[in-house]
């Protein structure tokens, strides 16, 4: 507690300059790290996958893929279509089988539509231990609808997810991570207990909202296939060696604090067998390594919740003022 006081009492204090309370910050971290055990079975390191399950869910004219130029006049675009459709037959069985092989559990994010048209493949991937979260009613972007209907676009996904896998989604992920000023209310009032949509740490932290605490457990960019390693120009050992880079340092880090690593694929990109192979030899690579732990995002954020004296705790003013995800209707001081 005393640690606690003492990072708040600098954080506040005028005068400190945004490096020295970064040092601040990083050292009372450290005095937690010893005192806390940072991840299940004393692990230096969390290693997480996200599984995008998109195929079906998206537009049917204009959704974006390979093809660079839109197509005109609202038609259906075919090929893009069908673009989408290998994640269903070939992407996600083939990632599946991959993540089996080597004892890794991930976190599915399913777009309802996507799941209402090929609800066999939902059930597998909850069946094979995965976890089912949530991405939407459709592919599309959520933010600027009121927030009746937010919550209305949010629930449906729910209700699809949960009624073909059994299993009730806790963690949320918005159209390119675009949520409203409004969406942590409604997620925590829905019975959500974690989001995705903030690429800002290395690390799981608590925003406090109306209802309670809420978990992020942060997402990534340069580690997520649709951004970084797109077909044109894509090479395959500069992705192995980016993912081996990413895990190297982390694990050096995380024998002093708490470290995760992030990585976002999608059903119709990972699964193709050139990038599989790739994501293959990554994990015989960082599974060699001693405490290392492959979790489902869910698994981060209930320990994030139980170890939560050595998880951060980020008060933030409303979304409007602050610029970053929290209460529409918080208040107080802002300590991030």
């Amino acid at each position: 507690m005393g640690a606690d006081l003492t990072r708040r009492s600098v954080l506040l204090a005028g005068g400190v300059s945004a490096f020295s309370r970064v040092r601040m910050a990083r050292a009372g971290e450290a005095m937690m790290a010893s005192d806390t055990i940072l991840w299940p079975n004393s692990a230096r390191l969390a290693v997480s996958f996200s599984l995008m399950f998109e195929g079906g869910g998206q537009p049917i004219s204009g959704a974006g893929g390979v093809i660079p130029d839109p197509i005109e006049r609202g038609l259906p675009d075919l090929p893009t279509n069908a673009f989408f459709e290998y994640g269903i037959y070939e992407g996600i069985p083939r990632l599946l089988d991959l993540f089996d092989k080597h004892g890794v559990k991930m976190s599915s994010f399913m777009i309802g539509r996507a799941v209402e048209k090929a609800p066999d493949l939902a059930r597998e991937i909850v069946s094979r231990g995965h976890e089912a979260a949530a991405h939407g009613r459709t592919w599309e972007n959520s933010y600027l609808l009121d927030p009746a209907s937010e919550r209305r676009f949010i629930a449906d996904s729910v209700e699809i997810i949960s009624k073909a896998t059994g299993q009730t989604p806790v963690g949320w992920n918005a159209y390119w991570m675009r949520n409203s000023p409004h969406t942590l209310d409604i997620l925590q009032s829905l019975g959500f207990l974690y989001h995705i949509d903030e690429p800002s740490r290395d690390e799981p932290f608590i925003v406090p909202l109306r209802g309670g605490d809420f978990v992020t457990v942060p997402y990534t960019f340069h580690m997520n296939d649709i951004v970084s390693f797109p077909f044109q120009g894509w090479n395959a050992a500069a992705y192995e060696q980016a993912l081996k880079d990413e895990f190297d340092q982390l694990y050096e880090e995380g024998a002093r604090r708490r470290r995760m690593m992030v990585v976002s694929l999608h059903d119709r990109i990972s699964g193709h067998p050139c990038r599989a192979r790739a994501l293959d030899r990554f994990l015989t690579y960082a599974r060699a390594k001693h405490g290392v732990w492959f979790a489902r995002k869910d698994e981060i954020a209930r320990w994030a919740l139980k170890q939560r004296a050595a998880t951060p705790l980020v008060h933030r003013d409303p979304p409007e003022i602050s610029g970053l995800p929290g209460s529409a209707a918080s208040s107080g001081e802002s300590h991030d």
